[in-house]
């Protein structure tokens, strides 16, 4: 596929990255000679510089013959511009990255599709989304459903007195046998490892569990995790993120005890008038001595999403010592996630990542169902629909001879959904949830298309 990307920010570079990894024909515009630098100097792909909404340009990097362009500049204005000459110039589907809400709402006045966009990506309201869900799991670093959500992959940290912590996985499956549940990867000290039977949990592993909804709260507890219930928030940031997760959660059913606080005193009083269910702080979100004051010690989480990565990691760190349960930190710097939840850090959102797992999914539309990169692991969980040409159909899962980096977690067949076990069967037109490395992603297409 030719696809060309518009903007060689941390988004574009990371699409570029794994896109011609995939061996898709990329083209990355940018006016930045230093961005295109990178992209040159690192991955194997083409570069043209100038402006997105130049249609010279355009033309110049091939639009013409491109079977998609992904505009993700950082200017709003940028990509909707661009995205209009794409389509002009005959370009078969558009993907545009847009910050401004009016028009991803159903009544806005000008649709996306006037404008050109095939797909309308808001990066933030898919990381408030992802942070409202990690509030409501209390314990997990990560959530994703699945299979129409029957069946949820969640990330969890195995505490060192669990009762699981120094079992094998299939010592586990014994102990928990009434519990439908499977481990598809485990993040130790920066390392991922796909698993197996005779693979011993420690304490401190970040392990990943595809398992039934209704099972999550009692495998939460065997790793160690007590029950609790979140009421008292404070969110440290009143950007557009703080902002639109201040709203999920003051319409959600759950009553929530929420502070936000805010530096700019009109942003502070904006959000107030719009926001009535929480209280607005003015003050600057990264002052210690305020958050204390604003009493951060007797909160249940605390979840900062300023734009400043490092002051999100000091005060997250800071709730935690102070006893806060639940910590979330907007992290964007691909070399911070891993420290982040090493040092403590319940969970990290990064925005990017956010936006870059819509816009693959997009990419990828057609017998792949979800695509979602997880931080601070390299693997992606993947739901699949099995095509007919599937080259595993019929075949019990155990007798498989699937490529390194590639477990099957789950089943959804009609209305059922069913963890995979070694005796489960797929058959043709099945959404299967699988766990790959990336080197392994493309097999995944071969295999199941």
């Amino acid at each position: 596929m030719k696809i060309l990307i518009a903007g060689a920010g941390e988004v574009g570079y990371e699409l570029s990255k794994v896109l011609s990894e995939e061996r898709h024909d990329v083209t990355v515009i940018d006016e930045r000679q230093d961005c295109l630098q990178r992209v040159v100097e690192n991955l194997d792909v083409l570069t043209v510089e100038g402006s997105a909404t130049s249609p010279h340009t355009l033309v110049e990097a091939g639009a013409k013959q491109a079977d998609m362009m992904v505009a993700v500049t950082s200017v709003d204005e940028v990509n909707i511009i661009a995205s209009m000459m794409a389509k002009r110039l005959g370009v078969k589907t558009v993907i545009a990255r847009v910050r401004n809400v009016e028009l991803s709402r159903p009544d806005a006045p000008v649709p996306p599709s006037e404008l050109g966009i095939d797909v309308l990506i808001h990066p933030e309201e898919s990381a408030a989304n992802e942070i409202h869900q990690l509030i409501k799991r209390a314990s997990a670093s990560d959530v994703v459903f699945l299979a129409n959500d029957q069946l949820q992959l969640i990330g969890l940290r195995i505490e060192k007195e669990s009762v699981v912590a120094g079992k094998t996985l299939a010592e586990v499956a014994r102990n928990f046998k009434d519990l439908s549940f499977r481990v598809v990867a485990i993040s130790r000290r920066g390392n991922t490892i796909i698993p197996r039977g005779d693979n011993r949990l420690m304490g401190l592993d970040h392990i990943f569990i595809v398992t039934k909804t209704e099972h999550v709260k009692e495998l939460t507890r065997a790793a160690g995790h007590t029950d609790v219930t979140l009421r008292r928030i404070m969110i440290a940031g009143g950007n557009q993120l703080g902002r639109l997760l201040a709203k999920k959660l003051c319409e959600d059913k759950q009553k929530w005890d929420i502070k936000l606080i805010e530096p700019d005193s009109e942003k502070a009083i904006e959000i107030a008038n719009k926001n009535g269910g929480i209280l607005v702080l003015h003050g600057n979100p990264t002052d210690p001595n305020l958050l204390i004051t604003e009493g951060v010690q007797e909160m249940d989480a605390f979840i900062s999403v300023t734009d400043d990565e490092e002051s999100n990691i000091i005060s997250c760190l800071m709730a935690k010592h102070l006893q806060v349960k639940k910590t979330v930190a907007l992290v964007s710097k691909t070399q911070y996630v891993p420290l982040s939840q090493t040092i403590g850090i319940d969970a990290i959102v990064n925005v990017k990542a956010a936006a870059s797992d819509e816009i693959h999914r997009q990419i990828r539309q057609g017998t792949l169902v979800t695509v979602k990169a997880l931080q601070g692991i390299k693997a992606e969980i993947i739901e699949v629909v099995a095509g007919e040409n599937c080259q595993i159909s019929d075949q019990p899962v155990h007798s498989l001879k699937l490529p390194n980096g590639i477990v099957i977690g789950g089943i959804l067949r009609g209305e059922k959904a069913e963890i995979a076990t070694g005796s489960s069967v797929i058959k043709k037109g099945d959404r299967v949830i699988l766990f790959a490395l990336p080197q392994a992603i493309e097999k995944v297409e071969e295999i199941f298309r």
